[in-house]
């Protein structure tokens, strides 16, 4: 497989690794864009591995809380200048509340808001705005309580991140507080039992390749990964994470002391995974990819 100036700076941009490191592990593993990040972690070059890539669009992400149901929604827009548009904030409003009554994006698009489609609206505000815009993504979150949290938010319910926490028991603080965790910390999920199987076993095998590099025997490489796993499980879970608010305490432990359990969570952050092209790094990047 060719590997293209794109490729580099895909892997470059979604692993912090240096462009020719970025080149290398594509060429060893044949432009596979996943085995090459592998790659990079075993030989110690990735800076981190990030699934997601970089906050890159702008908008803002709408949470409503009605009953025991929230939802998140994120608009997003071109420019962040739009974001800071009361005209436009006024319309992420509307979508959040209509999102309260659908079960996912597709029926959101087509739910009535002022007697026309949710897209519809969208279409007639970027002809008013003279910028691109799109409901991307939503959540829920259900529960006896259901928590809401803005970080950095542009006026009341939206902003840059938007959390839901659904909990029996326990109060408003101590749920505003697990949101405010979560802004700031980004759990892959809510306990090991959530964690999707096959990341894990990605990244045992990721940190046995690791291991290995070392030249250390297998009996001693599998007693490191037990360790190792144990303490990817406590970084990637909100129960097994240090609480912000008291790092002596788990999560769950401090859940326990407030009386509650904590039953799901919600965390959207305005253009995760979408990924913007850098102009200044174009001709870097070819160089590099040339040879």
């Amino acid at each position: 497989m060719a590997i293209t100036a794109a490729l580099v700076k895909e892997l470059r941009d979604s692993t912090g690794a240096g462009m020719m490191d970025a080149k290398k592990a594509l060429t060893e593993t044949n432009g596979d864009m996943e085995a090459a990040v592998d790659w990079l972690r075993t030989k110690g070059l990735a800076k981190a591995a990030k699934k997601s890539g970089r906050t890159a669009a702008e908008g803002l992400v709408a949470v409503v809380v009605e009953g025991g149901k929230g939802v998140a929604v994120e608009v997003n827009s071109e420019t962040d200048f739009v974001g800071k548009n009361a005209e436009f904030q006024d319309m992420v409003g509307g979508i959040a509340k209509v999102a309260l009554g659908v079960s996912d994006v597709d029926a959101l698009k087509a739910a009535d808001m002022d007697g026309k489609s949710v897209e519809a609206v969208i279409t007639d505000k970027i002809a008013t705005i003279g910028e691109n815009m799109s409901v991307r993504r939503m959540a829920v979150a259900e529960g006896e309580t259901v928590i809401s949290y803005v970080h950095n938010a542009a006026t009341a319910g939206m902003g840059k991140i938007g959390v839901l926490v659904a909990m029996t028991g326990g109060d408003e603080a101590f749920g505003k507080q697990v949101a405010m965790h979560i802004a700031a910390v980004n759990p892959a999920a809510l306990s090991e039992a959530d964690l999707d199987a096959s990341v894990v076993e990605k990244e045992k095998q990721v940190q046995m390749d690791i291991a290995r590099e070392s030249g250390k025997p297998e009996a001693v490489i599998e007693k490191m990964i037990v360790g190792r796993m144990k303490k990817f499980v406590g970084e990637s879970t909100l129960l097994n994470q240090s609480f912000v608010v008291n790092p002596d305490l788990t999560v769950e432990a401090a859940a326990k002391e407030a009386g509650a359990t904590i039953t799901g969570f919600v965390r959207l952050e305005v253009g995760e995974g979408i990924e913007v092209e850098k102009e200044d790094f174009a001709a870097e990047v070819a160089k590099a990819a040339q040879g």
